[in-house]
């Protein structure tokens, strides 16, 4: 099957800009705790500067919320938004949320969420939540490990300087797998390197 040309331009201009690799896979978490917030607290946020240490603190400060059972008791007692020094009641909320159907679709540890989400059913249980739409799906997936394209703003703006036209989530996601696959990359690794690139312009 021939390359699409959005896919071809895409890989044209990773090769021009980025070079050709390798492009490792982001390492994700392992602590439940932090996955939830990561994929809950990220949007509209500067990860770097902001999120990723307040992450790293949760992990040191909530040891217990290694699994979503320990995280859940935890959200219980105490205040995530103090624990995450981050207040944005919608963010918090959409943490509680998440946390809340793992726990009753029996998902505790990253090994669990990992084969959970390799099921569409429970892919569109968690589009459910407030908060949380298909980038957010994507994106918590390669937390945990798995290998997908979670098209934000900078993929965006990448797919835009590349002369890709503005295509919505699902095709622009499908060009840029094909455009790993094209240049012989892991798409998660691709896509993170994008990222990379992206928020360090930015």
């Amino acid at each position: 099957m021939p390359a699409s040309s959005s896919a071809q331009r895409l890989a044209d201009h990773v090769q021009h800009l980025l070079g050709s690799g390798p492009f490792p896979q982001p390492g994700g978490w392992t602590h439940m705790g932090a996955v939830i917030c990561d994929v809950s607290f990220q949007p509209r946020c500067n990860y770097e500067a902001t999120l990723r240490p307040r992450l790293r603190h949760l992990q040191s400060t909530w040891p217990d919320a290694r699994t979503v059972s320990g995280f859940q008791r935890r959200l219980a007692t105490e205040d995530l938004a103090v624990a995450m020094k981050f207040k944005h009641a919608q963010k918090v909320a959409t943490a509680h949320a998440i946390t809340g159907l793992l726990a009753a679709h029996g998902v505790d540890t990253r090994e669990d969420l990992h084969t959970w989400l390799g099921h569409q059913v429970n892919r569109a249980a968690l589009l459910t939540v407030k908060g949380v739409g298909p980038k957010s799906i994507d994106y918590i997936g390669n937390l945990v490990g798995r290998s997908h394209v979670a098209v934000d703003v900078h993929l965006r703006a990448f797919a835009v300087d590349a002369g890709v036209p503005d295509l919505p989530y699902d095709k622009l996601r499908a060009a840029y797998e094909e455009a790993a696959a094209l240049l012989g990359h892991d798409k998660g690794g691709l896509e993170h390197a994008v990222w990379r690139h992206g928020s360090k312009a930015a």
